[in-house]
């Protein structure tokens, strides 16, 4: 199958390793993955602060870029979120594209730690992604699954919320942070860069914390060596 991969601009900036991660995923099960340079924001950044003209542009754009791909894959469940509220283009999340179109949870992975998983806001009730990450990473060899206590529990992200109710966003983000030790994992695994990036900035103040990790790169890994 080729597949086009929309990166997301976060990711491009901040976090190119999870974008190579889900292309070595899908090319390792066979696939083909295509890059469309045209790419740019989704706008859900815009929209969600509520400039919607802008953020129209931005989803025009988007859909012409990836204009006549059967199949769309990103590795952020927001912005896939707000692609497929805001355009008509076939997009999916990667745990989407694995478990319901390709019907595959084992893509080959070995990842010999303890991970714990959080489920982020717009993958949990917007996509409503279940348990198909966690079905993936309990196909990994050697990894050990640890719950999160309260796991639908928000992180206290929210884009912009996290800047303008900054003492509210803190205190979310502390109780994350505390399940997430509280686990005893090696690593903290989600399926969005940006709640990742807010969790690990809190996580990186805890001694013995997990490390934050894009689920995508454990899927891509293949032996005992250290990601994120």
């Amino acid at each position: 199958m080729r597949i086009a991969l929309f990166v997301t601009c976060l990711n491009d900036a901040l976090f190119p390793r999870v974008g190579i991660a889900t292309v070595t995923v899908l090319e390792r099960l066979g696939h083909t993955v295509t890059f469309p340079a045209g790419q740019s924001c989704c706008g859900q950044l815009h929209a969600n602060t509520g400039y919607p003209g802008p953020a129209r542009a931005l989803e025009q754009s988007t859909e012409a870029a990836f204009a006549g791909h059967d199949v769309v894959v990103s590795p952020s469940g927001s912005c896939v979120a707000h692609l497929r509220a805001h355009t008509r283009l076939p997009v999916y999340e990667l745990s989407e594209l694995l478990v319901d179109v390709l019907a595959v949870t084992d893509v080959g992975a070995r990842f010999p730690y303890r991970v714990t998983y959080h489920p982020t806001c717009h993958g949990l009730r917007m996509l409503r992604l279940g348990d198909r990450p966690l079905r993936l990473l309990g196909a990994v060899r050697d990894l050990e699954l640890l719950g999160l206590p309260e796991p639908e529990q928000c992180c206290g992200f929210g884009g912009t919320f996290a800047l303008k109710n900054a003492a509210v966003s803190g205190a979310m983000l502390a109780d994350k942070c505390a399940h997430a030790v509280a686990t005893g994992a090696d690593y903290l695994a989600a399926a969005d860069s940006s709640c990742l990036a807010h969790i690990g900035g809190g996580l990186a103040r805890r001694p013995g914390a997990p490390r934050p990790v894009h689920y995508a790169e454990i899927l891509a890994a293949t032996g005992a060596g250290a990601v994120g």
